[in-house]
Formats: C-alpha cells, sequence, structure tokens
C-alpha cells in the first residue's frame, strides 16, 4: 500500500446502514468523532507547549540563552507555518482519522527524543550550539507534526455536521488550544518543577501516546464511510450549486477570495498575541514579577481556561446574542482584551491579580480568535475546501508567530543586561499586535461580505 492510498480519503462502504437505523448511527458516530477530535487535538497542544514551560530552567541551567530558545522557537513555528499551508490542502483529499493520528504520533516522538537527550545531556559533552541545533531539528519536525492536527479536525465538523450546527460546534472545538494549554502548563509544569525540564518532554510524550490511540479508536473519516448517506442528505440541507465542484476547483476558488487574505493577515497579528504570553508569559512572570516557576506555569496555565469559556461563548454570541453580526462581539472583545493585556504587562499585581489580568484577557481574545480566525472564513468558504482556507489562514498565522519568537527573545535579551530583564519594548510590540488583531476585519468585514 502506498503512502498516497494509506491517506486518501475512504470510499464509501458497500455495506449500507438500513435506512431506519440511520438517523441513530449517524448522530452516534458524529458525536464520537467530534469529541474524539477534540480530545486529540487538545493533547496535540500539550506536545507542542512543553518548550514554554521549560525555558526558565534551560536558562539557569545553562543549556541555552533567551535568543537560542527564540530561534528554537521560530523553527517550530515557520515549519508549522509551511505545514499548515500544505497539509490544510492535502487534508481535503485525506482520511482524517489516519492523518490525524500519524501527527500525533511524530509529535509524541520528537517530546521523547528531546527528553532522551536532557537525560544524557550530561554525559554527551556536546557543546551549547550542537544542543541548539538539535533542538531546532527536532522542534522543527514537531511543528510539522503539529500542522496535521488543526486541518482533519476542523475538517470532521464539515463531513459530520449541517452548516446550521457547524458555527456552535467549531466554538467548541477551538476551545481546544486554550484547554491543552491549560493542561500543559500545569501538568507539564509540576513535572518540571518536581524532576526536571527533561521530564515534562517526556510526560508530553505519554500523553502523545494517549493521544495516537484515541485517533484510532474514536474518529471516523466520512459519513459515507461507514454506510451512511452524505451529510447533506442526513440532514436535510440543500446542496449548493458549489458544493458540487470538484474539490480543486473550490480550492482555487478561496484562493482567490480576497476575505481570505484580510482574515488571514488578522490572524496573523491574533498569533502574535497569543503565541507572545504563551510562549513568554511564564518568563516574564518569573523576570518581571518574581514570580516562582509553579506560581507562574499556574497563572498561565489557569488563565487559559477562561480561554475554553470565551471560545465556547463566541459561537453563542455570534450567533444568538448578537444575530449573526460578527462584527459587533470582535469589537466589544477586542477593546476589552488590549486593557487587560495591558493591565498584565504594565501593572503591578500579586498572584491573585496577575490571575485576573490574563483571565480577562484569554476569555475576551479568545472570542475574537474564535470568531475571526474561524467564523468569518467559514462564513464564506465551500465545504470541500475547508482544509484550503485554513492552510492560507494559517501559514500566515505561524509565519507571523515565528517572526515574533525570534523579535521576542533578542528584543527581551538586547534590552536585558546583568541578570536584570527589561519586558518595555517587547510589552508595546504585543500590545500593538493585540490592537490590529481585531480593528482590521472590523474595518473591513462589511466590504468583504458584500
Amino acid at each position: 500500500m502506498s503512502l498516497f492510498s494509506f491517506f486518501r480519503i475512504s470510499k464509501p462502504r458497500a455495506q449500507k446502514v438500513p435506512e431506519g437505523e440511520q438517523d441513530v448511527v449517524y448522530k452516534r458516530l458524529r458525536r464520537r468523532t467530534f469529541w474524539g477530535v477534540t480530545v486529540v487535538y487538545t493533547l496535540y497542544y500539550i506536545c507542542r507547549g512543553t518548550l514554554s514551560v521549560v525555558k526558565q530552567p534551560l536558562i539557569d541551567g545553562g543549556v541555552l540563552t533567551a535568543g537560542q530558545l527564540g530561534i528554537i522557537g521560530s523553527a517550530f513555528l515557520f515549519v508549522y507555518a509551511a505545514g499548515k499551508f500544505m497539509n490544510g490542502f492535502i487534508a481535503d483529499y485525506c482520511n482524517i482519522r489516519r492523518f490525524m493520528a500519524a501527527g500525533i504520533g511524530v509529535s509524541a516522538l520528537m517530546n521523547l527524543l528531546l527528553g532522551a537527550l536532557g537525560l544524557l545531556h550530561g554525559t554527551l559533552a556536546v557543546g551549547s550550539v550542537t544542543v541548539m541545533l538539535l533542538f531546532v531539528v527536532l522542534w522543527g519536525l514537531n511543528g510539522w507534526a503539529q500542522s496535521m492536527g488543526s486541518p482533519p479536525g476542523t475538517i470532521s465538523l464539515s463531513r459530520w455536521f449541517p452548516l446550521s450546527r457547524r458555527g456552535t460546534m467549531y466554538s467548541i472545538f477551538s476551545a481546544t488550544p486554550q484547554l491543552g494549554k491549560a493542561l500543559s502548563m500545569i501538568m507539564t509544569g509540576f513535572v518540571v518543577a518536581a524532576a526536571g525540564w527533561q521530564w515534562g518532554f517526556l510526560a508530553a510524550a505519554v500523553a502523545g501516546v494517549i493521544g495516537l490511540v484515541l485517533s484510532l479508536v474514536l474518529i471516523s473519516d466520512t459519513p459515507e464511510s461507514e454506510g451512511l448517506p452524505s451529510v447533506q442528505e442526513l440532514s436535510g440541507e440543500e446542496v449548493r450549486a458549489m458544493d458540487k465542484q470538484p474539490t480543486r476547483e473550490l480550492q482555487k476558488w478561496v484562493f482567490k477570495h480576497p476575505g481570505i487574505w484580510v482574515i488571514a493577515i488578522s490572524t496573523a497579528f491574533l498569533y502574535i498575541t497569543q503565541q507572545a504570553v504563551s510562549d513568554w508569559g511564564v518568563l516574564f512572570l518569573q523576570k518581571q514579577k518574581a514570580f516562582s516557576l509553579t506560581e507562574a506555569a499556574q497563572v498561565i496555565g489557569y488563565a487559559e481556561i477562561f480561554g475554553v469559556v470565551g471560545n465556547v461563548a463566541a459561537g453563542w454570541m455570534s450567533d444568538v446574542l448578537f444575530r449573526g453580526n460578527r462584527v459587533r462581539p470582535v469589537l466589544l472583545a477586542g477593546v476589552l482584551a488590549v486593557l487587560s493585556l495591558a493591565g498584565f504587562l504594565f501593572l503591578d499585581g500579586g498572584f491573585v491579580w496577575n490571575i485576573v489580568y490574563v483571565s480577562v484577557f484569554s476569555f475576551a481574545f479568545s472570542m475574537v480568535f474564535c470568531i475571526v480566525a474561524g467564523l468569518m472564513a467559514l462564513d464564506f468558504v465551500p465545504r470541500k475546501a475547508t482544509g484550503a482556507a485554513l492552510g492560507i489562514v494559517g501559514v500566515f498565522s505561524y509565519a507571523a508567530s515565528g517572526l515574533q519568537s525570534v523579535a521576542s527573545g533578542f528584543l527581551i535579551e538586547g534590552f536585558s543586561a546583568d541578570g536584570v530583564y527589561d519586558f518595555g519594548p517587547v510589552s508595546i510590540f504585543w500590545l500593538v499586535a493585540c490592537l490590529l488583531a481585531f480593528v482590521l476585519p472590523v474595518l473591513g468585514w462589511k466590504y468583504l461580505r458584500r
């Protein structure tokens, strides 16, 4: 069996489900697939959040510098950006069950190798540059594996849910990054504090293996592959003329749509802000506000839980409270996100106040993120080209995240001396990105919708 035939979308099953049983079987498989991709994508984020937690131990141990960590982080993000673009287009043709399982399996392997490298570091007698290059290669490969998670997860919503429910289900699925980051910060933070940074990578590898098993057990590719009719037939949804076109033609249409490019640029600023807080928040609290590793990881980790609430609330608020208006919730939540981020970066406060700052930011920012990076794009993207839209948005998003990682690392290192860190310049950089993230789609949405 070739690699192409192994990963290609499943053919319709010859043995059909009896008509009287179709509704029950469809809802059971749909529910199982949805929670399968949701839980597995949460575990994806545990496998990618390790580096954010172990930065301080790596710096204190003399293993790597802040600038080197910025390069390593950017390697992940640049590879992820390229992978997100390519895998988005590829995933439209793929078996989402196998595709998602392969990604988290490779990600678990990369974490395992980095943990083993850490355990052997003291006996290998290798220099800092060699260690950095090994981290760049392995963490970069992890970036490619991670880019195989979001496309099949989102495509599963298109394959299994009617348009009338896709917004609500997407808002729940899109909360997985915050939940995964929270689990990563809290779980990995405790493991690293108790046993060392090497064991943080090994714990993430275990989470990845669990995700691999769950992918194969819970996720189904398409209704047709399970002996069911298409989702349009099952839900009574009208099949649009556009949906009958070949996938390749629909992908070309998406590529030419100006709305996708505006969303892509806006999402790039969203990712700069999101990655800044996730990647550097723990270090910021340790150096700027003298928090311990455990306290700092808890502040960032617990705050991510409010991001989950923000994501779930975004779909309901935009669909029900604002009756499909995407601009009003983005504007309100965007202003709140900027104000709360400014409080976190520039105001003093102890453990509780910093949880408040980052929790409010995470809630508001996640609403903006869900609507701009997800629902706005899905409003005009054909069902069979969902992955292509994600690919275009993803390449902008993570290329910007990679630039953020390098820029933030050198801004922090360049304005620090004798162990005293100055986060002022990098804080302004993060705050401006947060502002642009919601201003651009608000100003251009009416034009793009027309």
